[in-house]
């Protein structure tokens, strides 16, 4: 995975160079947008890191900004900065997702506490994606029974056994015996147990 990317988008010239080269003189990378509309056109979601966020950019505001990255699948970690943001703002950034909403001028190591919390929720956020994929790339392995004898597995494991489950699907036990051991051996795990919570984790059967 490549290095982390502090990305920053601000109108403001001077607060942008600025902040660029702090960050840069204490080991960050960074990438610098003077709108949001630059930002996402530039924007590669491959990228971990985190977003310094102007909320009063004029065009496109910080805040709707936020909810364009929210609609696409998962917005960075951002970090709201305003010099006259109130209450009513920062509630609505934060319902969001946002970590935190400082106002200029802010002090460097509180905002540099606030990177590390944003680059931390970053990475474990994009480990999770990733496990997430990997368990649904197994799952995509199984046939249709296999995927409806999983559920079945999944959805009441109290019900769980070879009778149980070949009542209701109307075929013998023997059957729902051979099918469970290659929805194991195709998921790479050892028991019902484990898939019920790599179908929790994943959420494989979301109806929504």
């Amino acid at each position: 995975m490549p290095d982390p990317v502090v990305f920053i988008v601000d109108d403001d010239d001077d607060i942008r160079i600025s902040l660029s080269r702090a960050l840069r003189t204490r080991g960050y990378s960074t990438e610098a947008f003077a709108s949001a509309q630059d930002f996402l056109e530039g924007y590669d979601n491959e990228l971990p890191g985190c977003l310094i966020l102007d909320y009063g950019l004029p065009g496109m505001s910080g805040l709707e900004l936020q909810q364009v990255l929210v609609k696409r699948g998962r917005a960075l970690p951002i970090i709201f900065i305003t010099g006259h943001g109130g209450v009513p703002e920062a509630v609505e950034a934060m319902k969001y997702g946002a970590v935190d909403f400082l106002e200029k001028p802010f002090r460097q190591d509180v905002l540099i506490e606030r990177i590390e919390k944003a680059l931390q929720l970053d990475a474990r956020a994009r480990c999770y994606e990733g496990k997430s994929r990997d368990v649904r790339a197994r799952f995509e392995r199984l046939t249709e029974r296999e995927r409806e004898i999983a559920e079945l597995l999944v959805s009441s494991p109290s019900n769980s056994s070879s009778k149980d489950v070949g009542r209701h699907l109307g075929i013998s036990p023997r059957t729902v015996d051979h099918h469970r051991a290659r929805i194991l051996e195709k998921m790479r795990i050892h028991s019902v147990a484990e898939l019920v919570d790599l179908a929790l984790s994943a959420n494989l059967f979301s109806k929504s």
